[in-house]
């Protein structure tokens, strides 16, 4: 039971100090230059953490992936934000126009919409967790996404249940809303490279007996 407790009490340490650390490094780069290195960083770590390699430096672990995806996280995080200006542009237009031929093209936008938005959840941990080209990150987020619904829903059923417990308890969300959201993100994304992998490996094992 002790031991239970203190395992217990140095998880939630770790997952507030990684937090803390994630806001702190937004704030280093003004936040528009700063988020998503931090971000980028804190995934590396708390992916690092669900492999079971639990033991490296939080602080310089991510310090040195803050400094080394500094402008690579940028980039990811510029065609964020024009994806997030073109949702907006969207949206206004769906709110504006109405009838006819403008309410046929609703449902089409919100399915692009949703499609992207949920490919944005797997491009992260696709950047930390495989070492390909910038634009093979995005295509391969793409496709994952694509390609487990289930975990698409668990994933964003899991977060917003979150959000909804922290809204309950307003103290957690500087401590954890980001951290705890990126493990739930990286935790699910990293079960399904999982049985990606596995498959893969099936495979070529076909392959090559045949």
């Amino acid at each position: 039971m002790r031991n239970s407790l203190f395992a217990a009490t140095e998880w939630i340490t770790r997952f507030a100090y990684i937090n803390i650390l994630w806001i702190g490094f937004s704030l280093l780069g003004l936040i528009v230059f700063g988020f998503f290195p931090a971000t980028v960083a804190m995934f590396t770590l708390i992916r690092q953490w669900i492999m079971g390699n639990v033991d490296q430096p939080v602080f310089s672990t991510f310090w040195t992936e803050y400094k080394k995806e500094f402008i690579k996280s940028n980039l990811i995080g510029l065609v964020i934000v024009v994806i997030s200006f073109l949702f907006y542009v969207n949206y206004q237009y769906i709110m504006f126009f109405q009838g006819g031929f403008h309410d046929l093209i609703k449902i089409p936008l919100y399915v692009f919409m949703i499609a992207v938005s949920l490919t944005v959840l797997y491009v992260f941990p696709t950047f930390v967790h495989y070492n390909i080209r910038f634009t093979e990150t995005w295509k391969n987020a793409f496709f994952v996404m694509l390609l487990h619904p289930l975990h698409n829903i668990s994933m964003v059923a899991a977060i917003f249940v979150l959000l909804y417990v922290m809204q309950l308890i307003p103290g957690t969300i500087f401590f954890f809303s980001g951290s705890l959201i990126t493990f739930i993100i990286m935790g699910t994304c990293y079960h399904t490279f999982q049985k990606i992998e596995a498959k893969q490996q099936k495979l070529a094992e076909k392959t090559n007996q045949a």
